[in-house]
């Protein structure tokens, strides 16, 4: 029986998107793996396998092999009360045992454990909770844990300005000095056969040393079996450089190109280290989150408060929060009154009040009292690790957009060697016929000016930007597909009940059957005992009113709910039934001259619910619905973004059509039970706006927040889902809004929107780029140092150009 797993791995020395697809196709031959999905931006790559038949070690293997690597992390532990050195090895084995870690030395003798471990994974906070559950203690070595990844990657940076560094200072001199020459600027000593070897030492480092990484990529690329950016690089500058050393020996005679090659090293080097910069700086919103964490908790234990690190904190402990300070871990407030600033993960401004009862959210802001709460989710399972994991798996994953880009990656580099060749042949046989100078200029120019990096980052640098922006608005996607479609939606659909109103309706009339011996409260103290078993909102109300007024409720037997009717019970020996009318001409039960009623309160936008009592209608309790402070302006933002808005509902049409000319809804869907709003979403999807020259399909979006939503919210084009509602609509849903306002869905389909621009423009220019320029470098209209530049800068103009998705307002 196959035991499916998903892992990220954090890849290292990817710089193109060719690499991505050399890490995909290799991860993808081992047996085992379902898929593989391999981010340039991100520099991740997500894996779905068989653990039954491999392993992580397997993978890494297979990364390895393929010329790239894999960010580990290496944590030291002290380790308290190990008793002797079986202990050791069995604490060892513990270690072992966790997915992720590579390896785990401990040592009996210096009481310390050192393990290596692939952060994406495992965190160290899991690895000092394996340490305890085996029995010992294990101590902090001072500061904060590392982030082992950003370390990996900051290492990365480093090594490129670094490298780039030295690549100036052997290759500036070098160009200012053959410029001079050949300006004829430095008298005649300048072309002295000496000067060429000069020339040849001072720019050998630069090529074997700065350009290193571009041979080794090249040779581990073609031993794959494609070729990458590497072998672009690695052919341009050293066929400029072995040219020069024919000169310099003089086994052929022309000109010297030492500087030439020089140049194309230390400016892609430039444009490396620029890039990864900007790189850096697309993932500062997962940043951002994982800084609102606090580092410590102050919690009660064996009747004593105690301050203890964020990752000690149990499922079950009291944990105290002072105003000011940052709710550690998510829980429900069992002690005291405060207003809690919850923006950071919400997007709403206004601070929510706090009391006994209430869920807390980790790492919001108390902000005026103190609070006392049990704490409900810790580590891996509160909601802002939740958002983390949720945002990381987004931006992690491909656009259906990508693919084109892929598709031309693929082939990309061969293209490019063949456009090198026949500008070779050209000038060589036809152009300048016999100047050999000339016809390789022009092929290293080709070689160099193209460059399959900006096609790569195109997509996945504005998704990351572009969804971690989504997560500060309160914004979540599951998956960039989502950010994607639902840039496309033309008709949104959203739920009455929960979504449009506040989902608290409460009891506004009571009318009673004269000709039925019964008051108002006995009415409605008969309907309140039906609906003390239901939960329906509705019922809720009923039921809610009745004790406030002090009414005492008779236990219901025999209960029943008709969904998208109503519900039936027997209440003290008599048969009562509350619902609407579909309820009681089901039945057969005559309305007693109530129907004028009904009708004026469903035009006042109030639902009628019918109570029967022993096959007669005794009366009726209107319930209404109060709308949500934002809903109309909410709605007046999606019409201004040139959508239409339909709204679906159980009410009655009268009761529906009143509500959607509060609000400005387009389109009404009344009366549409439970298991039918799935169907209506799918007949809108059939319905294509009449356009004058086409008819355009409907894209829909579904916004719900229930559990009755989650079929139609499957059922959309893209389904998005209210965060103060259930758990099974968000996880339904490709889009979540953490808030219950409804603007977010404005905001949403705006960031889509201009998200999807970016990644158009980022395409536009990638190819443009590279169709204008790769036919100039072949007809000689571009020198080869001016190619490189181009080339380097490329990547840096698509990533800079994401990064201004971060100004989205």
């Amino acid at each position: 029986m196959s035991d499916t797993k998903q892992l990220t791995l954090p890849i290292t020395g990817m710089t193109c998107a060719n690499c991505v697809a050399t890490v995909e196709r290799n991860l993808k031959k081992l047996d085992g793996v379902n898929s593989a999905v391999v981010n340039l931006s991100s520099e991740r790559a997500t894996v779905d396998f068989d653990s039954a038949k491999l392993g992580l070690t397997d993978m890494i293997a297979r990364v390895q092999r393929a010329g790239y690597g894999v960010a580990t992390g290496e944590a030291e532990l002290i380790i308290k009360r190990l008793a002797d050195d079986n202990d050791a090895r069995r604490l060892e084995k513990a270690l072992l045992k966790l997915d992720g870690v590579l390896e785990a030395q401990v040592n009996y003798a210096s009481e310390k454990a050192r393990v290596t471990y692939v952060p994406t994974i495992v965190a160290q906070t899991e690895l000092r909770r394996a340490v305890t559950d085996a029995g010992f203690e294990a101590v902090e070595l001072g500061g904060e844990a590392e982030d082992a990844e950003a370390i990996a990657r900051e290492h990365e940076i480093n090594e490129q300005r670094r490298l780039f560094i030295i690549g100036l200072l052997f290759t500036a001199p070098l160009f200012v000095f053959s410029m001079l020459r050949d300006f004829n600027l430095l008298g005649h000593w300048a072309h002295d056969a000496w000067v060429n070897f000069a020339m040849m030492l001072v720019a050998a480092p630069v090529q074997f040393y700065v350009g290193w990484q571009y041979y080794v990529g090249a040779y581990k690329s073609l031993r794959n079996g494609s070729a990458n950016m590497d072998v672009l690089i690695a052919m341009g500058s050293s066929v400029a450089y072995i040219y020069s050393i024919f000169i310099t020996f003089g086994i052929i005679s022309g000109h010297v190109y030492f500087e030439t090659a020089a140049v194309i090293i230390t400016l892609i080097r430039l444009g490396k280290y620029l890039e990864a910069r900007a790189k850096g700086r697309t993932s500062e919103a997962i940043k951002k989150l994982m800084g609102l964490r606090a580092k410590t908790a102050r919690v009660i234990r064996d009747g004593e408060e105690a301050s203890v690190s964020i990752d000690d904190v149990r499922v079950g402990d009291i944990v105290l929060v002072k105003p000011g300070e940052t709710i550690p871990v998510d829980g429900v407030v069992i002690e005291g009154k405060s207003s809690v600033d919850e923006s950071m993960l919400t997007g709403e401004s206004l601070p929510v009040e706090k009391k006994q009862g209430d869920a807390v959210v980790g790492a919001t802001l108390n902000k005026l009292g103190s609070l006392k709460f049990e704490a409900t989710k810790v580590g891996k399972e509160t909601a802002l690790a939740q958002i983390i994991k949720l945002v990381e798996d987004a931006q992690g994953s491909k656009a259906p957009i990508q693919k084109l880009a892929d598709q031309v990656s693929a082939v990309f580099v061969p293209i490019v060697i063949g456009i090198a060749l026949l500008t070779f042949a050209g000038w060589y046989f036809i152009g300048d016929a016999g100047d050999l100078t000339r016809a390789l200029i022009n092929m290293v120019a080709v070689l160099v000016i193209a460059c399959p990096c900006a096609m790569g980052l195109a997509t996945p640098t504005a998704v990351m930007v572009g969804t971690g922006k989504g997560a500060e608005l309160g914004v979540l996607f599951k998956n960039s597909e989502a950010l994607e479609r639902a840039g496309n939606v033309n008709v949104v659909v959203l739920d009455k009940t929960g979504t449009i109103t506040k989902g608290q309706p409460a009891v506004t009339d009571i009318i009673t059957n004269h000709q039925l011996p019964i008051t108002n409260n006995e009415l409605l103290r008969l309907a309140a005992s039906v609906e003390k078993g239901s939960e329906h909102p509705l019922g809720e109300a009923i039921w809610a009113e009745a004790t406030s007024r002090g009414l005492g409720l008779a236990e219901p037997v025999g209960f029943a709910a008709e969904p998208g009717h109503g519900v039936q019970a027997e209440v003290e020996g008599r048969s009562v039934a509350v619902g609407n009318i579909r309820m009681m001409n089901a039945r057969n039960f005559s309305l007693n001259g109530l129907e004028s009623e009904v009708a004026r309160l469903q035009s006042e936008a109030k639902t009628a619910m019918l109570v029967a009592i022993d096959g007669e209608v005794a009366g009726v309790i209107a319930v209404a619905d109060t709308l949500k402070e934002n809903s109309k302006a909410a709605i007046g933002e999606l019409h201004r973004m040139g959508l239409k808005v339909a709204m679906i509902t159980g009410d009655n049409q009268k009761t529906a059509e009143a509500i959607a000319k509060q609000v400005g809804i387009d389109e009404v869907l009344a009366e549409v039970l439970p298991e039918g709003k799935s169907s209506e979403v799918k007949k809108l999807q059939q319905s294509p706006i009449e356009n004058r020259q086409s008819k355009i399909v409907n894209v829909i979006a579904m916004v719900g927040d229930g559990i009755n939503d989650a079929p139609a919210l499957a059922q959309a084009d893209i389904g998005i889902a209210i965060g103060t509602g259930t758990d099974v609509a968000i996880a339904a849903a490709p889009v979540t809004l953490m808030s219950g306002d409804l603007r977010g869905v404005a905001r949403a389909i705006s960031l889509s929107r201009k998200t999807l621009a970016t990644i158009k423009q980022n395409l536009f220019w990638a190819f443009f780029y590279n169709v204008i320029l790769i036919p100039a470098a072949a007809l000689g209209w571009l020198n080869p140092m001016l190619a490189a530049g181009a080339m380097a800068f490329s990547s840096v103009f698509v990533v800079t150009n994401s990064l201004r998705l971060k100004a989205y307002k």
